[in-house]
């Protein structure tokens, strides 16, 4: 199955230390259905609000580190907050949106639950949330630092130098090239064609050529 639905107490193996009370009261009061998925490559989380009598559902990647986990389900609780009060007569990732999940990550912040790295990050993004996980790079090159490394010689493309080859999941070598903006121009070797990555972008380092 795509997907397992987990008892109260097994989310804890998801979460981060001292989060596990904080998270498991939101979900009571609001009567949430959660749902663990395997890795989507689309999205991290995803969130649909209750229908007659029925429950918020959220859904968020089982892959992700504690970290990234937790962050991802505020993010998606934050859509619940803002139907809560407003429906549909706001923008998904409009200013109230943006307010109710800018004072989740500051309450969690506030509890000491992420490390210091982390933490720095988080406080630039409660300012001003960006819309999708894509929008806050440095964030998520802080995040992935907690992942365990799933194969070998695997990096984010961000920690590669300038120059270096890598290899995606389809077998295709490319050279890392210059920043452009948010994502880095790179060349495949094999045809000579540019093509533009995320600094997020989980690639496998190659020997020099």
């Amino acid at each position: 199955m795509a997907v397992s639905e987990h008892p109260m107490q097994a989310l804890s193996q998801f979460l981060p230390e001292n989060s596990f009370e904080l998270v498991t009261d939101y979900i009571h009061r609001y009567r949430v259905h959660l749902t663990i998925t395997k890795k989507r490559a689309s999205v991290l989380g995803d969130y649909r609000h209750a229908g007659m009598g029925g429950n918020h559902r959220i859904s968020i990647n089982g892959n992700l580190n504690r970290y990234e986990f937790l962050i991802t389900l505020l993010h998606e609780l934050a859509h619940l907050l803002t139907f809560e009060q407003y429906t549909h007569t706001v923008e998904a990732h409009g200013r109230q949106w943006k307010s109710i999940y800018s004072g989740l990550l500051l309450d969690f912040v506030q509890h000491g639950i992420f490390p210091a790295d982390i933490e720095r990050e988080l406080q630039r993004s409660i300012t001003n949330p960006a819309a999708t996980a894509n929008g806050e790079t440095e964030l998520l090159l802080v995040l992935r630092k907690y992942n365990k490394r799933s194969k070998e010689g695997m990096y984010a493309l961000a920690e590669l130098e300038e120059g270096a080859l890598f290899e995606t999941d389809n077998g295709r070598v490319f050279r890392k090239g210059q920043r452009r903006r948010k994502r880095f121009e790179c060349t495949e070797l094999q045809t000579g064609n540019k093509y533009s990555f995320s600094p997020v972008s989980e690639v496998k380092k190659m020997p020099a050529a």
